[in-house]
């Protein structure tokens, strides 16, 4: 093998380790801060410039366009940054190129970003009045101010890497899709992080007998509670894991994104276990317990797919797939992609590769190895440890009003830069350049890819493609592009049907069948009309926010529901509450692929890209709640309380409104919509039900679900699923009411917002399709001055499945006549004494026989796909007419 050794390491020998002096910054107006010693200084330490890097200039941002209608109308940001989410929460990682040229330190302008709803607003005012917590199995809790820990506790100033375990996710996504959005290379900056040591913050707060573990929770309200996440005592404890509770970041106050005003920065270990906006710090005998804690930030088994995944709660709780320690890993910055370089006749001349690697758990990279045949034979870069500038400052010297204190300490918790000139003959030879690092405990990144459902912590070989082009020019492929971006040689790979995934970058391997494994590209059903070009403003969109002619948005496009107002099957209401809103999360998660193609019909134009849903109302709010829960154009947030099970697939959930005194606000035989979203990758799961709660209860809201799990033969529900697992105290959302029928008493309807009488009701049902039924039974039946006569037709296949049998039963016998109920069933027991057989043709002739000359009969229907079919045909077939059958 070939080796080629590099010029010894050097604390000096690359630009990227020679100090950065900026201009001094306009202070901030925090006056009693400066009084407490927290000043930038104009020139880093007392007069002469200091031998470490101080921070770049920062940016003069201001609050984006995009971000003026969603929650974080407050927060000014880059817009160089590559927003990886949608516009909201914010979801961000710089150009590699610039976050590169930024040099070791990173400005809190291009510093990385992962959030995971909106940003907690905090006034300047009340900056040093911030208070947290710190509780648990700890001899002396307390309550402290970010005032109290600047004038109480030592300050410190180190140099700490943050990375997201996330990073290079998308080319996990390219091989299969993950849970995760898709990162780029770019989720990995540096900066100055000034704050008190957490061991002295434990240590005075002294942990008791059985302590092992600090959980740490944030201020960001999620729809799964508050974020929060624990690391072990021991660490947490240890001054050489240099574990920081943090308030300014480069010598500024925190920036919201980064966790203003007060977060923990946890060195070595993914960005994920450094909470922002900390609120309580817990100690524990054991992990959090924190639904984020669980459901993110693991490596499970690579064979455990997306689809399994969701059914396997004990998996998730499993504390060996946990991540803590970041694993090596390395990029390449320069080329950068598309980069094109000339070569001159003879090829003489040479380009500097360059780039970043980092290790976690205090490790340091210890050698970068460059290939560019890939793998065959390796040559070493130089390297440099900017973070080693800082131990040579001098004792008791203070940066940003915090101590450097690195000088005794061995671990690096910082990035590093690699660099190798090569020349451009041999590029020009080559058809690749791949990089490995290696850390100071002989670990190496790998050859191959450890795909797993999160996508996290992707460290392979990084590879970039160098293709030949006229004229002697060098064009310079990367992986990939981060979020929706195109480009890269995987995607390129892909899309001609190379096997990425075979260890040889899409390269055939030998004796692999030469037929392009080509996929079956997904048929994306087009619902816009090419011809429409038409621009429409947000004012527009809300001068159609009424029930006359409706405009709602899909997708960044506009649509006019006016003409689907009477044949839409969910009933007008159903697109009247969407007007004037984004409403693309709900309408993709519930509608059909028929449904889909249907829209180019409606199509009117582009949407503004600042129109965005409203954050729905919270459970705690510290303003008076609505005296009604329910309202049809926003998400409204309750707390799972309780689940009974009822039978061996069914349960009720009881949710907790925000205040006891609130009506659910739910009109007899309508229907509420329940929103819950993927552990991972937070896509919304929506489906429609209706609760056992009458509309004017209050306090509470009641909801009986049958719960598909998976079987051999067939996947599960994934509403049904995910409520099961959902632990008490979780919230969800809910949205109402819809349906276009509703129960006015009496026998007075209303369907598709047009009155009718009726005389009776024919009611048939199976399963858990009889909570609709029951609500009108109930409405009938409870008001002793309705004459209206009601027949319910009640199919299962066991005496196990009839649910809600003893209510209904109650109902039948206290209807004074009113009411007859029939159950049957398909497979019946010994004991069955009822009747046998499905809700068909024969049991409807029966039961029901023809429509009456009055026409004064309605028949509702809700139950299994199979069984609504077959009542709708035979029903047909005995006369009755398609307007007298109404289907939940």
């Amino acid at each position: 093998m070939e080796v080629v050794l590099p010029p010894t390491p050097s604390l000096h020998s690359s630009p990227l380790t020679q100090p950065h002096i900026p201009p001094t910054p306009p202070l901030q107006d925090y006056d009693e801060y400066q009084k407490l010693g927290f000043v930038l200084p104009s020139n880093g330490v007392g007069t002469s410039a200091p031998l470490y890097p101080l921070p770049p200039t920062p940016r003069e941002n201001k609050v984006l366009p995009e971000d003026l209608k969603t929650p974080d109308n407050h927060v000014e940001r880059d817009p160089r940054l590559i927003r990886l989410t949608g516009i909201h929460p914010f979801n961000v990682e710089a150009p590699l190129s610039e976050l590169y040229d930024e040099g070791f330190l990173t400005t809190k302008d291009l510093h990385y970003v992962r959030n995971h709803g909106a940003v907690p607003e905090v006034d300047n005012t009340a900056l040093l009045d911030w208070e947290f917590t710190i509780e648990g199995l700890v001899a002396h809790p307390t309550t402290l101010t970010l005032r109290d820990l600047l004038q109480t506790y030592d300050q410190v100033t180190y140099p700490i890497t943050l990375v997201c375990a996330g990073n290079r996710r998308k080319e996990q996504n390219l091989v299969r899709k993950t849970k995760g959005f898709s990162w780029g290379a770019a989720g990995v900056s540096t900066a100055l992080w000034t704050g008190t040591p957490l061991g002295d913050v434990l240590a005075r707060a002294a942990p008791t007998r059985g302590a092992r573990y600090v959980c740490f929770e944030g201020a960001d309200r999620l729809p799964n509670g508050y974020y929060g996440t624990s690391v072990k005592l021991a660490w947490a404890t240890d001054p050489d894991r240099g574990m920081l509770l943090a308030h300014r970041m480069n010598g500024e106050p925190l920036h919201p994104d980064h966790g203003k005003p007060l977060r923990v920065v946890i060195p070595g270990q993914i960005g994920g276990r450094s909470v922002k906006w900390l609120k309580r710090i817990v100690v524990t005998d054991r992990p959090s317990e924190n639904w984020y804690h669980i459901y993110d930030n693991r490596v499970l088994p690579m064979m455990i797919s997306p689809e399994d995944s969701a059914n396997l709660p004990e998996t998730w709780k499993d504390e060996r797939y946990a991540i803590y320690d970041l694993n090596t890993n390395s990029a390449i910055c320069y080329p950068a992609h598309d980069e094109r370089v000339a070569v001159p006749p003879g090829g003489d001349g040479t380009y500097k590769l360059r780039g970043y690697a980092y290790a976690g758990g205090g490790k340091r990279v210890t050698r970068m190895e460059v290939t560019l045949d890939q793998g065959r034979t390796w040559m070493l870069a130089s390297m440099s440890y900017p973070e080693d500038l800082y131990r040579l400052a001098a004792e008791g010297e203070v940066l940003f009003g915090g101590r450097l204190d690195m000088a005794w300490r061995e671990s690096s918790f910082c990035w590093c830069f690699w660099e190798l000139d090569v020349p451009l003959s041999r590029l020009q030879e080559a058809g690749d350049v791949m990089i490995r690092g290696m850390d100071d405990s002989m670990m190496v990144q790998p050859r191959d890819m450890y795909w797993s459902v999160l996508g996290m912590m992707n460290n392979p070989w990084y590879r970039v493609v160098i293709h030949k082009e006229a004229h002697g020019l060098l064009r310079f492929e990367h992986p990939c592009q981060p979020a929706l971006m195109q480009g890269g040689w995987m995607e390129r790979v892909k899309k001609a049907g190379g096997n990425i995934s075979n260890g040889f970058w899409g390269e055939k391997m030998t004796g692999e069948d030469e037929t392009p494994s080509v996929e079956e590209p997904v048929q994306e059903i087009s619902m816009i009309d090419e011809k429409v070009t038409r621009q429409i403003t947000a004012e527009e969109i809300q001068e159609h926010s009424g029930e006359e002619k409706p405009w709602f948005v899909v997708n960044g496009q506009v649509y006019d529901g006016t003409k689907f107002l009477e044949e839409h099957p969910g009933g007008a209401t159903s697109i009247t509450n969407a007007a004037g809103q984004d409403v693309s999360e709900e309408f993709l998660a519930i509608h059909s692929e028929n449904a889909k193609a249907m829209m180019p019909t409606y199509h009117i134009g582009a949407a503004p890209r600042t129109l965005s849903e409203p954050e729905p109302e919270p459970t705690d709010s510290t303003t008076t709640p609505s005296p009604v829960f329910l309202t049809p154009k926003a998400w409204r947030r309750a707390l799972l309380a309780s689940k009974t099970a009822i039978s061996f697939d069914t349960k009720i959930f009881h949710f907790t409104l925000p205040s006891p005194t609130q009506t659910i606000g739910l009109p007899v035989g309508q229907h509420l919509l329940i929103r819950l979203r993927d552990p991972a990758t937070r896509e919304a799961i929506i489906r429609a039900y209706t609760p056992l709660s009458e509309g004017h209860e209050t306090g509470t809201l009641r909801v009986l679900i049958k719960i598909y799990r998976d079987t051999a033969a067939r996947k599960g529900g994934l509403m049904t699923q995910g409520l099961d697992a959902l632990p008490v105290g979780h919230a969800v959302d809910f949205k109402g009411p819809v349906g276009k029928f509703e129960y006015l008493g009496r026998g007075r309807c209303r369907l598709n917002g047009r009155e009718r009488v009726v005389g009776s009701f024919v009611m048939v049902c199976g399963g858990s399709g009889v909570t609709p039924i029951f609500a009108v039974l109930r409405a009938v039946v409870r008001d002793a001055g309705d004459a209206t006569r009601c027949v319910v037709l009640d199919g299962n296949r066991e005496e196990g499945d009839i649910l809600l049998r003893e209510e209904l039963g109650v109902l039948e016998s206290g209807s004074a006549g009113r009411c007859r109920l029939v159950h049957t069933l398909s497979r019946p027991g010994e004991g069955w004494t009822g009747l046998r057989g499905r809700v068909d043709k024969g049991l409807l002739e029966r039961e029901v026989g023809r429509p009456g000359e009055e026409r004064d009969t309605m028949v509702l229907i809700c139950g299994p796909e199979g069984m609504e079919k077959a009542a709708r045909e035979t029903l047909l077939g005995m006369g009755w007419d398609e307007g007298d059958l109404l289907f939940f």
